[in-house]
């Protein structure tokens, strides 16, 4: 599967902006660490994309929401088991499917990191992510109360089983996403 069959997946069963834009947050940060652990950047890009792709049309998670419906969906349309055990993976609660390579574990530190960024750019004035820094993030980090749903221990440690320290993590991540600001919406045209 390419890029462009994925996205035809998203755009077919995700009509939500936020979450599609939350997709591609996800595929340019796994964009980015592809590289560092030698991975095939369109194999790390397509999980990016397609990780939540069932989550508006099956919101539960369980066994029979999200994203077990998803993968018996990419099944059928003849996706690499690559591909979907890397999906199921980043719910490995409910799945019961352990992260076990570069590609799963990378999925699951930067899924809940990109929406803290994302919370921490569209609160700046300029709602401009070029304006957000590591320090900015970790000072909203420390206010538990802001994206109160984002859950800081899991992304420490999904960082820390991943290899990778938070403040280099946080770094990675956030470039990725500066570097597709005005497709996220996160480049202030949102300043009115």
């Amino acid at each position: 599967m390419n890029r462009e069959e994925a996205w035809a997946i998203v755009t077919e069963y995700t009509a939500s902006d936020s979450l599609r834009k939350h997709m591609l947050a996800v595929e340019a940060s796994l964009r980015a660490y592809a590289p560092r652990f030698k991975g095939d950047v369109e194999v790390w890009c397509v999980v990016g994309l397609l990780h939540d792709f069932d989550y508006e049309r099956y919101p539960d998670v369980a066994a029979e929401g999200h994203p077990v419906i998803g993968a018996r969906i990419l099944r059928e349309r003849g996706v690499s088991e690559e591909i979907i055990r890397a999906i199921l993976s980043h719910a490995t609660e409910v799945t019961g499917v352990e992260r076990v390579t570069d590609l799963e574990k990378a999925l699951y530190a930067v899924d809940e990191l990109t929406g803290l960024i994302t919370a921490t750019a569209l609160v700046r004035p300029s709602k401009n992510i070029a304006d957000v820094t590591v320090s900015s993030v970790k000072k909203k980090w420390k206010d538990k109360a802001f994206a109160a749903a984002v859950d800081r221990t899991e992304i420490e440690r999904a960082a820390a089983d991943l290899g990778v320290p938070l403040d280099e993590h946080l770094s990675i991540v956030l470039r990725a996403m500066q570097a597709i600001a005005p497709t996220l919406g996160l480049d202030g045209s949102l300043v009115t």
